[in-house]
């Protein structure tokens, strides 16, 4: 099964290593890039390289910027990429808000890191991504 080509929107260098480090071992996934903030976030996705990017996975709070706004215009690129948040702050309200911006899915960093892998590898796998695999 072909690797997905990740990006990764976190600005935590921890974090950031650390969720590289998983989806690459776990996952059929390739990070392709990352950014720290929403500027560094949308140069990158609004260069021709980002063109081949399948899944964006997106932290809602920031240095600079907000995750928020690199989800609305990810969303507003109209590309065949599945966008992702990944957050300590995935309240239903939140989810609501994430979804109604254009995630494909919303997952909490604490407890839902494994329904991510999963969801990575049905994706890598053909799958749409929008079945069921964690409440939303």
């Amino acid at each position: 099964m072909p690797a997905l080509k990740a990006f990764i929107v976190e600005d935590s260098a921890v974090i950031r290593e650390n969720l590289t480090a998983a989806l690459e071992e776990l996952a059929p996934v390739q990070v392709v890039g990352t950014a720290e903030d929403e500027p560094g976030a949308m140069h990158w996705l609004t260069a021709s390289d980002a063109q081949g990017c399948d899944l964006v996975i997106i932290d809602i709070f920031l240095k600079r910027g907000s995750g928020l706004g690199v989800l609305r215009a990810a969303s507003d690129l109209k590309r065949p990429m599945s966008l992702v948040v990944l957050s300590n702050y995935a309240t239903p309200d939140m989810r609501r808000k994430c979804l109604d911006l254009g995630a494909d899915r919303v997952f909490d960093k604490s407890n839902e890191i494994d329904s991510l892998i999963l969801y990575c590898a049905r994706l890598a796998a053909g799958d749409t991504g929008h079945g069921a695999l964690t409440p939303t």
